[in-house]
């Protein structure tokens, strides 16, 4: 793994090396099952369908604008730290009234560059492994919450269902960093990926975080076998 003082560097590169692809890889290497977690995931802030939400660690923003897609009243602050990202999702904004509710910044996870209780909600879609140190970016994210308001963490986990594993390493590891050099070129970034997913904390230990950061009512929620987990909580 990267060492922890070059992890923004390197992560940053790699992301903007394959921002012109990643939507089309994404969508093709997880069978077009993301826009299904994505949905899932945003259903959950149902409960405050407007008012402004933080998309942090926002990529080519697709979280963006499934949130603006849910609630017609909502805006959206789009935050991630490789300009190339938000840069890509730009070109590929609809031209519809969603476009003009998000707003994207160049942007620190760690140092989230906006006031203290200002969103009702936060998501961050496939984008807390990618932090340097999650205990600060979890801090910073209780930081700009308003009291009452939600955390939504949709993130790639390990499935632990003994059929299901094996099946999953394969893929992750073998097959999917092939696919991704065939279609975009770059084997690296899709390495980076698979090492980040088999490295990154148990749920149990990021739940128990979320606590010691001022979480309450923390939950996980598994989808597609445990493939990806949604974590929850509340300020």
């Amino acid at each position: 793994m990267i060492p922890l003082d070059k992890k923004k560097e390197y992560v940053r590169e790699i992301f903007s090396a394959v921002s012109h692809k990643y939507d089309l890889l994404n969508s093709l290497l997880s069978l077009l099952f993301d826009r299904c977690w994505r949905w899932r995931t945003v259903r959950l802030l149902r409960d405050f369908p407007s008012g402004p939400v933080l998309d942090l660690c926002a990529g080519t923003m697709p979280l963006s604008l499934e949130l603006t897609r849910q609630a017609k009243e909502r805006t959206v602050l789009a935050v991630d730290f490789c300009e190339g990202m938000l840069r890509a999702g730009l070109r590929n904004l609809p031209i519809d009234q969603r476009a003009a509710r998000i707003f994207p910044v160049c942007g620190d996870g760690e140092y989230i560059p906006a006031p203290s209780n200002t969103f009702w909600g936060c998501t961050v879609g496939f984008g807390v492994r990618n932090l340097a140190d999650t205990r600060q970016g979890l801090a910073e994210m209780h930081r700009v919450l308003r009291p009452g308001g939600r955390l939504l963490i949709l993130e790639l986990s390990r499935p632990a269902n003994p059929l299901v594993k094996p099946i999953y390493n394969c893929y992750l590891h073998y097959m999917l960093p092939r696919i991704a050099s065939l279609c975009a070129g770059h084997r690296q970034a899709y390495e980076y990926l698979a090492s980040s997913i088999a490295s990154f904390y148990e749920p149990t230990e990021l739940l128990a975080m979320m606590r010691e950061t001022g979480f309450a009512n923390v939950q996980r929620r598994q989808l597609s076998l445990g493939i990806v987990s949604i974590y929850i909580g509340n300020k």
